[in-house]
């Protein structure tokens, strides 16, 4: 019994000693707290490499400017209480201590210290935000023994691919040529930006004289860079359908008022504005009266949107197109002149200045598909929404009952009025849906962009443009010309601007409608009142 307690006793004794060893000493805290920045940043590293616990405390004092010196040792000051830095032990603060002044080199080694030694927390959400600040900092290699120790501890996939990143970060600079080497090998793997402006930096300064690491360094970056690329170009493909998908929400209602009805409506892009003001009165009642649901008040505001479009769609069509059908520049002059109006009056209720429509908390952010793409949940949304709002009106279409009088309406409205449909009727509830789906490209809209009277003068053209080159009255060829338009003009955008962008694609419109005047779907058979 008696052996087997004295060799617990001696390894407790060992253990007890080679903690007090390895402990923060007041030596190593005053070098690192006094002295020019150079011999302090050494002596800072020499302590990070010995992985003390105690250093991360003292580290953060000195950011936060709480170290004073005085007779040679290292005060600790928390509000008005004073205690030794090293040991923890309360004391007096001698009258003649002095500040410990951190310029900027200074601070940022003692932020990358502080990175470093919070690797090696069990917390993970601590280890991530560590991460963050270390790939912002300044390393080299005397932080390489404790990154290793992380690195090996770490069980984190996506810390442990970051960590070792890091690592050939810093071996890219090393003094060692074989380590220099293992480095470009390494960062050749990732498709990081920063690791391309590393490299690049490494290459075009001067930084590296070795001939053999230097075509390393430039194999590694053409990998990078080959990387990236992917995700530039998906990049522009996604903005491009992006875009395509907001001209087709805009384009869907134009595809039924003037593709199914021929109605010029110059004041379809008003009722887009009106969906997006719409939106804008149902954030604020959520944030006036319902606060907790603020989040979801874009569900309630699409149908209020739809509404509000439809109901001044309605008013439109019943008051004043109703009287002007087959008379297509009377109907363009009344409609130019109603979307004046429309926007003077919102200028009137809510002002001309710009109104903050704010996205909610599952809108915000994006998805980082790529080290260089970030795919914003707005713009996924809307993507999701254009599909749900086209499915939905072509359902309507072919399968209900109004899509049946709205197409035999539009073939031949004197057969249809005389198989007893209310063709009057049939062309407001018409009118209506196609100012509804507006409204709802405004919601769309609103949470991309800014919502002003003039929302909509931006895409009135653009509207025509996707139906005409789709084809009139073809749902599928709105669907083809709008993505098909968005994505053209993106990728002319990257090439030429976007000004020369939008020149050489309304040059293509034109070209492509006098070669083929119908669009891209013909309309199928033919109208009796043609």
């Amino acid at each position: 019994m008696l052996r087997p307690l004295l060799t617990l006793i001696v390894a407790a004794l060992l253990a007890l000693v080679a903690g007090r060893a390895a402990a923060l000493t007041p030596e190593q805290a005053l070098a690192i707290a006094q002295g020019d920045s150079s011999e302090r940043i050494d002596a800072l590293n020499q302590a990070v490499a010995a992985a003390d616990p105690a250093l991360a405390a003292y580290v953060q004092a000195l950011l936060d400017d709480e170290i004073k010196l005085a007779g040679g040792k290292v005060w600790r000051v928390q509000g008005e209480q004073a205690s030794d830095a090293v040991s923890g032990q309360p004391g007096a603060l001698p009258a003649d201590a002095e500040d410990v002044s951190n310029n900027n080199r200074m601070r940022g080694a003692l932020q990358a210290a502080l990175g470093v030694l919070q690797l090696m927390s069990p917390d993970i959400a601590l280890r991530r935000a560590a991460m963050e600040e270390l790939l912002k900092a300044s390393l080299d290699e005397a932080q390489l023994p404790l990154i290793d120790k992380a690195l090996a501890a770490e069980s984190d996939p996506e810390l442990r691919e970051r960590l070792a990143r890091l690592r050939a970060t810093i071996q890219v600079t090393a003094s060692d040529k074989a380590q220099r080497l293992l480095a470009a090998e390494a960062l050749s793997a990732s498709g990081q930006p920063a690791v391309a402006a590393l490299l690049q930096e490494r290459l075009t300064e001067g930084a590296e004289a070795d001939p053999e690491v230097r075509a390393a360094l430039a194999a590694a970056l053409r990998d990078v860079r080959g990387r990236l690329a992917w995700g530039e170009r998906l990049g522009v493909l996604f903005t491009g359908v992006s875009l395509g998908s907001i001209l087709l929400l805009a384009a869907l209602g134009l595809a039924i008022t003037y593709g199914l009805m021929g109605v010029i409506n110059m004041a379809h892009g008003e009722l887009i504005m009106i969906g997006a003001y719409a939106t804008y009165v149902v954030q604020n009642l959520f944030r006036a009266y319902l606060p907790g649901l603020f989040d979801w008040y874009i569900l309630a505001a699409m149908p209020v949107a739809f509404l509000a479009s439809a109901a001044v769609g309605a008013a439109l069509e019943r008051g004043i197109i109703r009287w002007l059908y087959g008379r297509p520049l009377e109907t363009l002059l009344a409609t130019w002149g109603i979307s004046l109006i429309l926007m003077q009056s919102v200028r009137t209720v809510f002002g001309a200045q710009n109104v903050g429509v704010e996205n909610p908390a599952w809108l915000s952010g994006g998805w980082q598909a790529m080290p260089n793409l970030i795919l914003p949940y707005n713009r996924v949304a809307i993507l999701v929404f254009a599909a749900l709002v086209l499915a939905g009106v072509a359902l309507l279409i072919s399968r209900t009952r109004l899509g049946l009088f709205v197409r035999g309406v539009t073939q031949n409205r004197r057969m249809a009025a005389c198989v007893g449909v209310h063709t009057a009727r049939v062309d407001t509830y018409a009118f209506a849906l196609g100012a509804g789906i507006a409204g709802l490209a405004g919601c769309a809209l609103s949470q991309v962009g800014n919502v002003g009277p003039d929302l909509g003068q931006g895409y009135i053209v653009d509207s025509f443009l996707v139906v005409v080159l789709g084809g009139v009255g073809q749902l599928a060829g709105t669907v083809y010309a709008g993505l098909g338009l968005g994505v053209l003009n993106k990728l002319l955008e990257g090439w030429q601007g976007a000004v020369l962008a939008k020149i050489m694609v309304l040059v293509f419109i034109v070209v492509f409608i006098q070669k083929r005047p119908q669009g891209i779907f013909a309309m199928k058979g033919r109208s009796a009142e043609a």
